[in-house]
């Protein structure tokens, strides 16, 4: 590590070091343990740095993250300086970040080229990926050879065999069993999980990538009907007000067969406080049926930008090329079971031997879909309410999934006018 900061720092004095000390923040949302991993890392930045780094802790949803970041920089708010920034939102928030191209030269390479491009607006690299993201489903290993099942490959037969082992387990007398949790709050995660339905059901992307809205379909309706089927069967009502923690705090009390989660779970179910340590597994997202059905798993992953507005940018852009190094990145996929963006970690044999998970995480990876962030640019975020409040309403019964899809159509032709 310590020969990492020397060459951030390229070969600096200690005497220019103090002199370029600077008081850094850095604003972060994270789930599970992701703060205290953080903290670990900063603190070793500032005993080599002589700069001192603040957390300023954000709410776990996405969707309040970014509201509150599109606040601080519509203001020029200098007082944060690196924004921990979902894979998303490139396109919205480029402008108020620094081109970080010249600064990362040297690295760019070593990242997967796709996730370099995303970050990409205009020529203007605005972020550095510090781990990429894709959900998978998470089983109970024991509960299904209890059984004498097998992961399920399609969501008719998640349904099925969720549905007997809840039941089975509560006459048992486990009450509080639950077949099936996801994450189903009107938000960002909502979004995530129904493009992963939709798109497993062959009903397409929401938006296409050539800026078709394709949502209002047969396809995607059934979808979205069928998880309403769920809700209150092998789900529990609650499930609507779900997010990432609330599905895993039900999953790691040992009370789910099934969830649907990010990589970060899978460190934290292993844990010693965990009931379900080394009773579980993970395979790639059931598929729908019929014509174009495909396993698809929303591709998510967090990078790190520098605002503009920072009153130590040279210290900042620093701070930023280290979150993001392979060092860091490895001790992240060691600890936390994070997706490295770097390509040489899936063949680290200390990553392979401390989470072995991570090289068979290649499958899910490759079933990844993205959002539709880049055809819909700065209206994403407005696209994305749109969807998963449609989502939510029908899940609530508000509606079946062809009327509020017939809806949310038009409300998506308003919104988009000439052009996106």
């Amino acid at each position: 590590m310590k020969s990492l900061i020397a060459a951030l720092l390229a070969s600096a004095t200690l005497g220019a070091m103090a002199a370029q000390a600077a008081d850094l923040s850095i604003v972060s949302g994270d789930t599970g343990n992701g703060l205290e991993f953080l903290r670990s890392q900063l603190d070793r930045f500032e005993a080599e740095t002589g700069n001192k780094v603040t957390v300023v802790p954000m709410p776990s949803s996405t969707t309040d993250q970014f509201g509150q970041y599109k606040l601080w920089l519509a203001a020029g708010n200098s007082d944060i300086d690196v924004y921990q920034t979902d894979v998303i939102w490139a396109p919205q928030l480029a402008d108020q970040f620094l081109d970080l191209t010249d600064a990362a030269k040297d690295v760019a390479a070593n990242h997967f080229p796709s996730i370099i491009e995303s970050q990409t607006v205009n020529g203007k690299l605005v972020a550095l990926p510090a781990f990429t993201d894709a959900p998978a489903l998470y089983y109970r290993k024991d509960l299904l050879e209890k059984y004498g099942k097998t992961p399920p490959k399609t969501w008719a037969e998640l349904t099925a065999t969720a549905q007997e082992i809840q039941d089975k387990e509560r006459a048992a007398g486990n009450p509080d069993m639950q077949g099936f949790v996801f994450q189903g709050n009107a938000y960002e995660g909502l979004t995530c999980n129904a493009l992963e339905w939709v798109m497993s059901n062959g009903g397409g992307q929401i938006v296409e990538p050539d800026g078709t809205i394709s949502i209002n379909n047969e396809k995607a309706a059934a979808a979205i009907d069928m998880v309403k089927g769920w809700v209150g069967t092998i789900s529990p009502a609650g499930v609507l007000a779900y997010q990432e923690e609330e599905s895993r705090g039900v999953w790691q009390l040992g009370n789910a067969v099934f969830m649907r989660n990010w990589p970060y779970a899978y460190q934290l179910g292993n844990g010693d406080d965990s009931a379900v340590k080394g009773k579980f597994d993970v395979v790639p997202l059931p598929m729908g049926d019929g014509e174009g059905a495909r396993s698809a798993a929303t591709l998510g992953g967090w990078n790190v930008a520098v605002s503009k507005y920072s009153k130590a940018p040279d210290e900042a852009i620093k701070l930023a090329l280290f979150l993001s190094s392979t060092e860091v990145q490895k001790e992240r996929a060691i600890k936390q079971s994070n997706l490295p963006t770097i390509v040489s970690l899936y063949d680290d044999a200390d990553v392979a031997a401390a989470q072995p998970i991570i090289p068979n995480w290649k499958e899910v990876f490759q079933n990844a879909v993205p959002r539709p962030s880049a055809p819909t640019k700065v209206k994403y975020n407005e696209v994305s309410s749109l969807f998963w409040s449609a989502v939510h309403d029908t899940l609530s019964g508000n509606g079946t999934g062809a009327e509020n899809l017939e809806l949310l159509e038009a409300k998506l032709t308003e919104l988009k006018g000439d052009a996106w």
